[in-house]
């Protein structure tokens, strides 16, 4: 029989999509059949999948979590925030509209069919399925047409457990003004509260059990430590860029001195050499976990340039990353003066790499005439590649492999995106894919070699694309492997779900939902 438990948070960045994603890989080593699902997402992390949809990018670390591969049915609707207060509606991994927040809260409700169909569909072939919430269920001026939090809970019959951050402060006044704020049938669906991202002795923390569980009846099904090591798993959204990621435990060794000294190459700082590379942080950055196998990178020094700031005149690469509304990140970019600061950095020989809308923002010109992103509108690019895109047309989403060029190092990842990029620039490609069908060559690359760009997400998770890319630039070489590292985290982390939490009491809890009951 299908069981089912849902994870609803305090706030946002509660850490609800971590523990989903540890609780997975915990019930799944159990021998479980575990299954993630977000009734609604918000995010332009998004990933694809098999079928040629898109879902957030915290479902699909969690369907990996349950090693399996991600379906649109684990989260049947996304939004993806444009420009101007838009949001485009992704509706069982399609664009299904684009709409403003007033107008999205009055369609939210006719969407809950889709949803609740979905979740039956993915139910149907699970053992437990692990439903995680958005936001916080107590913004109840939003509740009227919620498909999110309660609004999901109740319409499909489902337990909840609420989850308090305890590193932001103030956890027992969350957990307590939250269920205070719920309705009577609300409050009667929780089954219990997680206090989460705890540090020091928990055994001080004694006494904030007993007040939480004298003002709401509650039980805690335990409080759980705050855990380093997740920082370096894909993010969901743009409150993670906030703080620096560590390295993992199991990067590799600190890079040893240059030989050739101190300064001598742009890039380099510090006695061990490492390679200084610019991201500008885009209002609308999308799929940014692009940067995540950089980071990991002893021997890399990524730097996250936030506005107001001017791009480091040591980097020895700067990235575009990619963009959810890239004329008008284009626009955000030259506001910030980032544009002299990459001509700039041209001039000088540094390198240069866009991603997706970054790399369209590296061309001639952009155009969108139908308001695919925004309201129609054109734009001069950086003229660094012999290109222009005109955004429009079919979305393009799917996994795609082949080879860089340059290095003949293989890559794989995804693409999604919009429009089409032409132009003599495309004579000398950066990637050739899908070579079992035929190579089809993607992205752009300067005469010198100082410039690129391409539509491929997620190329850098491949390690010997990652290093020979660094090698070129003058960087010691890792020993990072990331997807094993990934892997390595994922362990981690349910073993520390399985030490801090009541694992069986949390499966208790759970129980069969309305629809497949019904079935």
């Amino acid at each position: 029989m299908t069981r089912a438990l849902m994870l609803q948070g305090t706030g946002s960045d509660v850490g609800k999509s971590l523990l989903v994603a540890g609780l997975a890989r915990v019930f799944t080593r159990r021998g479980l059949r575990v299954r993630p699902f977000k009734p609604q997402n918000m995010s332009n992390n998004a990933a694809v999948t098999a079928d040629g949809g898109e879902i957030g990018r915290a479902q699909a670390l969690q369907a990996r979590a349950c090693g399996i591969a991600p379906t649109t049915d684990m989260n049947p609707v996304l939004l993806k925030p444009q420009s101007d207060g838009m949001a485009q509606i992704v509706l069982g991994g399609r664009v299904h509209a684009t709409v403003s927040a007033r107008d999205y809260r009055t369609l939210a409700p006719s969407l809950l069919p889709a949803v609740l169909a979905a979740f039956d569909r993915l139910a149907g072939a699970a053992d437990l399925v692990l439903v995680e919430g958005a936001g916080s269920p107590a913004e109840i001026n939003l509740r009227a047409g919620d498909i999110a939090n309660m609004g999901f809970a109740e319409a499909a019959d489902v337990p909840v457990a609420l989850i308090g951050d305890i590193e932001r402060g103030g956890v027992i006044a969350q957990l307590v003004g939250t269920h205070a704020l719920l309705s009577p049938s609300e409050r009667a669906r929780l089954a219990g509260y997680i206090v989460n991202k705890f540090r020091g002795d928990v055994g001080l923390f004694a006494g904030g059990i007993a007040a939480v569980g004298e003002r709401t009846g509650l039980d805690c099904f335990g409080v759980v430590p705050y855990f380093p090591a997740a920082s370096a798993l894909p993010a969901e959204d743009t409150m993670a860029l906030s703080v620096p990621a560590p390295h993992p435990p199991t990067a590799s060794p600190r890079v040893p001195p240059s030989p050739r000294g101190r300064g001598e190459r742009a890039g380099v700082s510090g006695r061990h050499s490492r390679l200084k590379i610019a991201v500008p942080l885009l209002p609308r950055i999308a799929n940014f976990d692009d940067l995540d196998p950089l980071r990991a990178e002893p021997a890399v020094e990524l730097v996250l340039v936030r506005p107001g700031n001017p791009l480091p005149r040591d980097a020895a690469l700067v990235i575009l990353p990619g963009s959810k509304a890239t004329l008008s990140d284009l626009a955000a970019l030259r506001r910030e003066g980032w544009d002299i600061d990459i001509l700039a950095h041209r001039r000088h020989g540094g390198h240069i790499l866009g991603l997706c809308g970054g790399y369209q923002m590296l061309g001639r010109h952009i155009g969108d005439p139908h308001g695919n992103e925004g309201p129609p509108g054109e734009a001069p690019g950086l003229g660094l590649l012999d290109v222009d895109t005109v955004l429009g047309g079919a979305k393009r989403l799917a996994e795609a492999a082949g080879t860089e060029i340059a290095s003949g190092m293989k890559v794989r990842g995804y693409e999604m995106h919009l429009g089409v990029t032409a132009g003599p620039g495309l004579a000398r490609p950066m990637l050739g894919l899908d070579l079992q069908t035929g190579r089809r060559p993607d992205g752009a690359v300067s005469a010198d070699g100082r410039v690129a760009g391409c539509y491929l997400h997620g190329l850098f998770a491949s390690d010997p694309f990652r290093r020979a890319f660094l090698a070129r630039l003058g960087a010691a070489s890792g020993t990072v492997a990331y997807d094993a590292m990934i892997e390595t985290v994922l362990d981690g982390l349910a073993d520390h779900l399985e030490r801090h939490l009541d694992l069986g009491a949390l499966l208790a809890a759970s129980r069969p939902p309305r629809l497949i009951r019904a079935a």
